[in-house]
């Protein structure tokens, strides 16, 4: 795989956002996600990081010599150097804490990851992996010595009633993380420093809940639903579901 930039290929931009991903239908229905997640490319260019492998044949996702297979957005951010100020509303926040720094002129001393996808047709591969070497070093020569990111962790959702901050602890005998995707950022030097318990926040009536899931959402409580990394809290009575989804940020040190 060969990975490039917005900022040095341009023309990539609507090829990017034709990348099919496996995200369940209710994880696109962010409120923050809705009113900034759009502004991401044309405010950060330079941290965002294309995939591109030789392709067959010319379509949207393609050029027709090269086509795009993975991607990664980013954000930067004007952060104190205190762990503790790291947003508890993690991925909404940092975005919004991005975003009003950026409007500001505010100088950004670190980055943060926002996503990272990888064509499903190319899962499994490590291109995720490279995704991330790439960004440690793109970051670092850019002069940023601090990367994050509120990081999903990936088989979470099997344990939906696990506590966060119990499931984050978890390692293996090695002494990694027992989770597949907080343990590709551990290899590659991330380390695990605190929960975001209310990362993002996706509220919907209970039509909206049944369209995402195909769920019947008829009973108040707290229902699981499949890849979500905790239940979503229903209120029949009041109309509506809200769920809220906790992260881990994970800390990568370039210096």
């Amino acid at each position: 795989m060969r990975i490039t930039t917005l900022a040095d290929r341009p023309d990539l931009d609507g090829a990017t956002w034709a990348l099919p991903n496996t995200w369940p239908e209710f994880m696109r229905q962010d409120p923050v996600a809705d009113r900034l997640f759009g502004q991401i490319p044309q405010r950060w260019p330079q941290l965002q990081l294309i995939g591109l492998e030789p392709a067959a044949v010319k379509d949207e996702q393609s050029d027709g010599t090269e086509q795009v297979v993975a991607l990664l957005r980013a954000v930067a951010f004007a952060w104190d150097g205190d762990l503790a100020s790291l947003p508890d509303r993690g991925w909404d926040g940092v975005l919004q804490r991005a975003v009003d720094d950026d409007t500001a002129g505010r100088t950004p001393t670190a980055v943060s990851l926002i996503e990272a996808t990888v064509h499903p047709e190319r899962q499994g591969a490590g291109l995720s992996r490279e995704l991330i070497v790439a960004a440690r070093a793109r970051c670092r020569a850019a002069g940023f010595r601090d990367l994050f990111g509120p990081v999903r962790p990936s088989a979470k959702w099997h344990e939906p009633r696990t506590p966060i901050t119990e499931y984050a602890e978890r390692v293996r005998s090695d002494g990694l993380p027992a989770d597949p995707w907080l343990r590709v950022h551990a290899r590659l030097g991330g380390r695990s420093v605190r929960v975001c318990p209310v990362s993002m926040t996706i509220p919907g009536t209970l039509d909206e809940w049944r369209a995402w899931t195909g769920l019947p959402f008829d009973r108040s409580g707290r229902v699981e639903v499949p890849h979500a990394l905790c239940p979503v809290h229903v209120d029949v009575e009041a109309g509506h579901a809200v769920y809220v989804e906790p992260n881990v940020w994970v800390h990568h040190d370039l210096r």
